[in-house]
C-alpha cells in the first residue's frame, strides 16, 4: 500500500457514505489536474465526494448542467473518458458532485459558503472556504485543486491533508496544517502533508520517507516561523 493510500484510508467516510475507492479515484484525478493544468495554464476546481443528497440541497448549477441526462454507466469517475471530460469541465466556474459510489453527478456547481466553526488557515481563498463549508454542513469530503497546483482535502469543516504533486516542492512548502507530518511517496512522485497520527513523540512535525527505494534527507518543519500555523520546510543536517 502506498503512503497516499494509507493516509486516505485513515479518513472517516461514514458521514459521506463514500467508498475508499471513490475517494482514491477523485484524489488521483485532482492530482492529475494539478499536474497537467489545461491548455498550458493552471486551473482550480472543487469536488464534493459523497453525501450527494445533502450536497445537492446546498448547491446549484451556474449554467445548464453538462453532465445531466447522461446514463449512469457513462459517468463513472474511474472511466478514462469521464476523467478527460471532467478535466475539460474543470476550466469552467464551479465544482463537481461525485456520489459515494463514484458517479459524476453534476458539474459547474456553486456551493453555499458559510464560515465554518473550525478556524481556517490564512492565505487560502474562497474555493477552500467553500470546501470547508460544504464538508461541515453535509458530511461530504471535499477535494480542492488550487491554482497553485496543491490538492487539499477537507472533512467535517477542517483541512486534513495537503498533497504536493511533485516531491521537490517539499523543500520549499509552508504547510497550512499546524501539527503536520510530511511523507514522501516516491512511487507517485508526491509530497503529502497530513495531520499527525499516533507516532513516536517528536519535538517538531517530521517527514517520513516511504513509497520507494533509495534514501533521502530528513525534512523538518520549523513551526515557530511564519505565524504558528505555517512552517518552513528545510533540509536537516
Amino acid at each position: 500500500m502506498t503512503p497516499l493510500q494509507t493516509i486516505l484510508d485513515e479518513i472517516d467516510l461514514r458521514d459521506s457514505n463514500a467508498s475508499p475507492a471513490t475517494l482514491t479515484a477523485v484524489t488521483d484525478l485532482a492530482i492529475e489536474i494539478a499536474r497537467e493544468g489545461r491548455e498550458g495554464r493552471r486551473i482550480g476546481t472543487l469536488f464534493a465526494v459523497g453525501a450527494e443528497t445533502e450536497v445537492l440541497q446546498h448547491s446549484r448549477c451556474l449554467i445548464l448542467d453538462p453532465l445531466a441526462g447522461h446514463p449512469i454507466h457513462e459517468r463513472q469517475v474511474e472511466a478514462p473518458d469521464v476523467r478527460e471530460t471532467i478535466k475539460e469541465l474543470a476550466q469552467l466556474d464551479g465544482g463537481f458532485i461525485v456520489t459515494g459510489a463514484g458517479i459524476a453527478l453534476s458539474a459547474c456547481r456553486y456551493f453555499e459558503s458559510t464560515l465554518p466553526q473550525h478556524q481556517q488557515p490564512l492565505g487560502l481563498g474562497t474555493r477552500h472556504i467553500a470546501a470547508a463549508s460544504i464538508s461541515a454542513v453535509t458530511g461530504a469530503v471535499a477535494v480542492v485543486v488550487s491554482e497553485s497546483s496543491i490538492v487539499r482535502l477537507y472533512a467535517h469543516g477542517a483541512l486534513i491533508t495537503e498533497i504536493l504533486p511533485e516531491l521537490w516542492l517539499l523543500h520549499r512548502y509552508m504547510p497550512h496544517i499546524a501539527e503536520a507530518t510530511l511523507t514522501s511517496d516516491r512511487t507517485h512522485n508526491l509530497g503529502i502533508v497530513s495531520e499527525r497520527t499516533e507516532q513516536p513523540t517528536l519535538t517538531s512535525p517530521q517527514r517520513t520517507d516511504e513509497g520507494g527505494a533509495g534514501t533521502t534527507s530528513l525534512l523538518n518543519i520549523d513551526t515557530k516561523s511564519g505565524g504558528g500555523q505555517h512552517g518552513h520546510v528545510e533540509p536537516s543536517e
